[in-house]
């Protein structure tokens, strides 16, 4: 008998871990989905969820995009996903990462953890206190390693073009409209590279101030957050948190393209389908946000280094071509091809 365990993300998944500590406030799920290709490697999450139940979703959507990522990128890892519940007040401790640590080392290396959401290169070095399986440490010179940031954002500039490509006939981005949706680690620095490029920016971020300063230094059409996505423009590119394309907001889109690094963009697997239908262009996020997760993988099995992440991260607007050429041919969504594609490479 198979059963979702009351979860419809639960995707036989080899096994979800409750940790708590009462010492140290920690309460942690790691979600490890496969370890077909190799031990499950993806970041811990540091959040504040409205409850338990829903950080039990997010850890098993996310693991189950770490297993796409991650066998659409190449790489000899399987996915696997951390969240750490934050108290409303963002409560982090040293004591606390380090629990988590211990939590990560209990399952013997079958999960990999690194930085994700609310985790910074000081909390990995609290959390390689305590175990091995960590990868996202400080780097220097051409070392691979550290902020995945700087990488993942790379990695979405290179596919964004290349949908713009697709989609627009050109990737030379001076004078496209783009539509930026949150301004942190990775959506500030794509949108960076967009506006060196002479990229038409409208952007929005949850920290006004943050919003404001980018447009201060950099030029841009600031709007509310709950306005960006239906912007008139040419790409919209979400970079803030997932499920924000429903049925509600798809319908309002208004540009040609989708292209950005936000995980679990899609709110439901039925809205590939509407993205299709509606004749957008969608860069299925698990392919065009890999460049993090190529940097700390590569870290972590101690394979090439900076010249070699670069070269990886080049491969990037191939994948996607993959997958927008098959969907071509059968006439399927861009997200389901894409799944498909992924679970060809896991041998699901």
């Amino acid at each position: 008998m198979q059963t979702d365990w009351g979860f419809p993300d639960f995707d036989e998944h080899e096994g979800v871990h409750l940790f708590s500590d009462r010492e140290t406030g920690l309460q942690a799920v790691i979600a490890v989905h496969s370890t077909k290709l190799g031990p499950a490697a993806g970041g811990v999450r540091f959040w504040h969820y409205a409850d338990s139940a829903a950080a039990i979703t997010d850890a098993l959507r996310l693991s189950r995009g770490m297993s796409y990522k991650n066998a659409m990128a190449g790489l000899p890892m399987g996915g696997g996903k951390g969240v750490i519940l934050a108290d409303p007040a963002r409560t982090k401790t040293p004591a606390m990462l380090e629990a988590f640590g211990r939590a990560v080392d209990s399952l013997g290396g079958r999960y990999v953890t690194a930085e994700d959401v609310g985790i910074a290169e000081a909390d990995m070095i609290a959390i390689a206190k305590a175990t091995r399986y960590v990868s996202g440490l400080p780097a220097e010179g051409e070392k691979v390693g550290g902020d995945p940031g700087p990488y993942t954002a790379k990695g979405i500039y290179l596919g964004l073009r290349a949908a713009a490509k697709r989609a627009l006939g050109t990737d030379d981005m001076k004078g496209v409209r783009v539509a930026v949706q949150g301004l942190g680690s990775v959506g500030g620095r794509l949108a960076q590279m967009l506006a060196a490029d002479g990229a038409l920016l409208t952007v929005a971020d949850v920290d006004a101030a943050r919003a404001q300063r980018f447009v201060d230094q950099h030029g841009a059409t600031l709007v509310a957050p709950d306005a960006i996505l239906t912007s008139e423009v040419d790409i919209v590119s979400p970079n803030a948190l997932g499920a924000i394309l429903d049925a509600t907001t798809i319908d309002a889109l208004r540009c040609k393209a989708v292209a950005g690094g936000a995980n679990n963009q899609l709110a439901a697997p039925e809205d590939g389908a509407r993205l299709h239908d509606r004749g957008i262009l969608y860069a299925p996020d698990y392919v065009i946000n890999a460049g993090g997760i190529i940097n700390v993988a590569l870290e972590y099995l101690g394979q090439g280094d900076r010249a070699e992440v670069d070269a990886r991260l080049a491969q990037i607007p191939e994948r996607l071509v993959e997958v927008w050429d098959e969907a071509d041919r059968t006439g399927d969504s861009h997200a389901a091809v894409a799944d498909r594609i992924a679970q060809r490479r896991i041998g699901r």
